[in-house]
């Protein structure tokens, strides 16, 4: 094992994620992984690692470390103001650290989560193939808890290939304002057309409920219809719920498998990797598209990305 840094601050919630654990949900395991995968994977790609290697995930604010070996990194995701050795860091930009180099991380002025990623990327502790920590469960990362000081980061080892440059282009842009497309849900007729037409036109706040298993949405009270109480029914990342009390939420990366409440409405899968990047106080626009329409924009955005991200990725 090869030890890579020593944590000596751990910032506000800093976990080990991968690209987590898909196609399991019909067993009752969430997706879990980084929040925002887009930046991860590209991170990844900047210091030649698989978009699937470990790295960290920083919320709002990042951790301090130290290097016990010299070693390459690159950041993305939301900026943090990093410094190596007093020395400002640009986001998916590769660099060289030596033994004793100090890493130190911010807080992020826009955006919810950073990313710092190691050549051959982090060891952590195994359940189903995944690396990731699922914080509600105890797995993954490290014994399935959130970084703490004196944390040692192991290597995972595994071989780099050739680091990639990232254009401007293509590096996602997060700001304060977010516009997700959204399909209606299933239960969207609960809400009726009025309703529904309320919730795809007015703007919402990201409330202060929020964490990686999703986010209140703050702002008009949906009516909802009576109905009789719903079985409990599949849920994913990017689905917005309805309570009676009329006050939706929307679910992230660490969702829950099934959910009681009206699903009102499903964000396709080429914005999603946008809502890991909301923060309390944002601001929130849904547009509705057909489905057709969602195929199409994943086709052009698997297109624009190209072999930078993996195959099936906005699937």
């Amino acid at each position: 094992m090869t030890a890579i840094a020593e944590i000596l601050k751990p910032g506000l919630m800093t976990t080990i994620q991968d690209l987590g654990r898909p196609g399991l949900r019909h067993q009752g395991v969430p997706l879990s992984g980084a929040a925002d995968p887009v930046s991860f994977a590209l991170a990844n790609a900047a210091i030649g690692n698989k978009a699937t290697a470990a790295g960290l995930e920083c919320t709002l604010k990042g951790p301090s470390l130290c290097f016990k070996a010299s070693g390459s990194f690159a950041l993305g995701g939301a900026d943090m103001k990093a410094h190596l050795n007093g020395n400002a860091l640009k986001l998916y930009t590769p660099y060289d650290a030596q033994a004793d180099d100090e890493l130190v991380l911010g807080a992020a002025q826009t955006g919810a989560r950073g990313y710092i990623v190691f050549q051959g990327g982090l060891q952590g502790d195994d359940f189903l193939g995944s690396a990731s920590t699922y914080l509600p469960a105890k797995l993954g990362g490290i014994n399935g808890r959130m970084l703490a000081a004196g944390d040692t980061l192991i290597s995972a080892g595994m071989r780099p290939a050739a680091r990639r440059d990232i254009p401007t282009t293509l590096r996602p842009a997060i700001a304060n304002d977010f516009f997700l497309r959204a399909l209606p849900g299933p239960e969207a007729a609960q809400l009726g057309a009025t309703e529904l037409a309320r919730f795809f036109s007015c703007g919402w706040t990201a409330g202060r409920r929020a964490d990686r298993m999703g986010l209140q949405l703050e702002g008009a009270k949906l009516k909802v219809q009576d109905a009789a109480p719903m079985a409990s029914s599949p849920v994913f990342p990017g689905t917005v719920q309805c309570p009676a009390a009329g006050e939706p939420f929307l679910l992230l990366c660490d969702a829950q498998t099934v959910g009681g409440y009206p699903r009102i409405a499903q964000v396709i899968a080429a914005d999603l990797s946008l809502t890991g990047q909301i923060r309390p106080g944002d601001r929130i626009w849904f547009q509705e598209v057909a489905a057709k329409t969602a195929c199409d924009i994943a086709a052009q955005k698997a297109s624009f990305y190209g072999d930078l991200l993996p195959f099936g990725f906005f699937r």
